[in-house]
């Protein structure tokens, strides 16, 4: 197995690291996305007259959304 030089493994570990830098940057505009979709959601909930941060703590513990939004569409 020939042996990779200094130059070669600093250059794939810059490579490596711009490529991830640069797919950190889409991921966290995809998060940003995401958590204004979930703010319009959470709105629209509220509009409707429904307070989820109260069904959370009328459960006594912090709970996920996920559940709470789950809970609440078995009501309807």
């Amino acid at each position: 197995m020939a042996e990779i030089s200094k130059d070669e493994q600093i250059g794939f570990h810059k490579g490596a690291l711009s490529t991830l830098a640069k797919e950190r940057e889409e991921v966290l505009k995809m998060l940003n996305i995401v958590e204004q979709l979930m703010q319009l959601h959470i709105k629209g909930l509220k509009d409707l007259g429904v307070d989820l941060a109260k069904q959370a703590a009328e459960a006594g513990k912090k709970k996920p959304i996920e559940d709470i939004l789950e809970k609440e569409g078995k009501k309807r």
